[in-house]
């Protein structure tokens, strides 16, 4: 095993396609938030088909996301990459030449489906191609700092390209993509048949009912509905029922048995209901109260971004010296700081005042997201790492969709806009505390640091190993969208 941090030669560039597919991933979705409101007035589109321009991506994501991590695990995780990058460069193109709105949200849809087998799948070859420890973790953290930095140069570049006309936001990235799919098939190495032959096969019915219920789920929660939040939750508990039942299930409940993946994903859930309520009500304030533009508000945002910089340089020492554990805990607690200075918000106030605010946020986004997905999936079997970042992705999709319709259920019932924002920042807030409250037993432990074993968040004392029958892984996104369907 290498003990060095340093990443040299096949697998420099393994990273590096990782990092772009990640990259796109985040720009795609950040400049076509901003270009929204150029595409309701070139298409003519009502409000409630503007919304679910964002929301069939959402949707896909969000849907497909524990389907594709476990179908990366069982039919190889380049082949899946490549493959379904495939098809999002060819969905991101056709979005860009459509003419209806029915037409950009089938696009939108598919996309998103595309993202939820691509994004498990890049991150199971980080996961599964570094030597878990200083390697891997290095690796993760540039990972995660990448997928911050594709968001927050996305709000900029797609403020610029809106601009000049909004399908270039479209075609852009069928550049970018095209440039990584070259970079795949160069890189990313093949595995071996019998590898996978010997992984089993795809277990269709718990496919079925796991999608169709997080959809569900999922549509329900963005839409405040009642009716399918439930039947979303009676396919899920449908689902267990299968999965119990059946030899090769989609997902091996023996995963969920340990307490330590349990709080990774509750703390990814929690912290991205938080993080993307704020931003939704710091968007809303600036563009609906202040009259900011869509350019003003997104270089606004852009300090958030700060952790691009320092998930790749500074986190991996700290890792190194405090351990993941207690980098997590603390950035919770700076995340709690952050929204607690927001809460006395003003109907004046200058960016000056905003600003300590949105820089501690960024600090604590750099501590928690890349040791967040280190710990969801180290301690995991090698054959279970797709399905590991399928969960936590799932995790991250899902708090995002509940955070922002928590914000924004709480807003609605002021009378007065400012006073319905600083209601709901208490609900970033209040999440945010009980993540730090589900990561504490972690800190306690001291946390994994590399050589160590298994991690704070993962496998570790008095937890169950992670391991696959006995054997030893944004918000603005949505903010954007639903600040500009109230503009409308």
């Amino acid at each position: 095993m290498e003990t060095t941090e340093t990443i040299r030669g096949r697998r420099l560039g393994v990273l590096l396609v990782l990092c772009g597919a990640i990259f796109l991933e985040g720009i795609d979705v950040a400049m076509l938030n901003v270009a929204l409101p150029s595409i309701r007035a070139d298409l003519g589109l009502e409000t409630g088909t503007l919304q679910w321009v964002m929301s069939a991506y959402v949707l896909g994501y969000g849907g497909f996301m524990l389907l594709g991590g476990r179908a990366a695990d069982l039919f190889g995780r380049r082949r899946m990459f490549i493959g379904w990058l495939t098809v999002f460069l060819l969905f991101s193109g056709l979005g860009g030449l459509a003419t209806e709105g029915w037409q950009l949200i089938a696009a939108r849809f598919v996309t998103g489906v595309a993202a939820a087998f691509m994004t498990p799948a890049g991150l199971s070859i980080i996961t599964t191609g570094f030597d878990e420890g200083p390697q891997r973790e290095k690796a993760l953290l540039v990972y995660s700092g990448t997928a911050a930095a594709g968001f927050s140069v996305g709000l900029v570049a797609g403020g610029l390209l809106a601009a000049v006309g909004w399908r270039w936001v479209f075609f852009a990235p069928v550049a970018l993509a095209a440039l990584i799919l070259a970079g795949a098939l160069a890189f990313v190495p093949k595995e071996a048949p019998a590898a996978l032959r010997e992984r089993g096969r795809i277990d269709v019915w718990g496919g079925l009912l796991v999608t169709a219920g997080v959809v569900l789920l999922v549509l329900g929660v963005e839409e405040l509905a009642a009716l399918p939040a439930v039947a979303g939750l009676a396919l899920l508990g449908a689902f267990v029922l299968v999965e119990r039942r059946t030899a090769e299930p989609l997902v091996r409940l023996g995963i969920l048995r340990s307490p330590g993946l349990l709080r990774a994903n509750a703390a990814a859930l929690l912290f991205s209901a938080a993080f993307f309520g704020f931003q939704f009500l710091v968007v809303l304030y600036l563009q609906e109260l202040r009259g900011w533009s869509t350019l003003q508000t997104s270089l606004a945002m852009l300090v958030i971004g700060i952790d691009a910089v320092l998930s790749p340089t500074v986190v991996p020492r700290l890792v190194a010296r405090y351990g993941n554990g207690r980098l997590i805990f603390a950035g919770l607690l700076l995340a709690a700081l952050a929204y607690g200075l927001f809460l006395p918000l003003g109907a004046d106030w200058s960016y000056l005042l905003m600003l300590p605010s949105l820089i501690v946020l960024g600090l604590a986004f750099a501590l928690v997201y890349g040791p967040l997905t280190i710990v969801a999936t180290e301690g995991v079997a090698e054959e279970e790492q797709g399905l590991a970042g399928g969960l936590l992705y799932t995790a991250f999709q899902f708090g995002a969709a509940l955070g922002l319709a928590g914000v924004t259920g709480v807003a609605a019932g002021a009378a007065e806009p400012l006073d319905g924002y600083r209601a709901a920042l208490l609900v970033p807030f209040a999440a945010v505390l009980v993540a730090a409250a589900v990561s504490l037993p972690g800190a306690r432990r001291g946390s994994h640091r590399p050589g160590q074993g298994p991690g704070a968040l993962g496998a570790g004392d008095g937890d169950e190993p992670v391991a696959a029958h006995g054997d030893v892984h944004l918000g603005v996104r949505q903010g954007v969208d639903v600040a500009q369907d109230v503009r409308g």
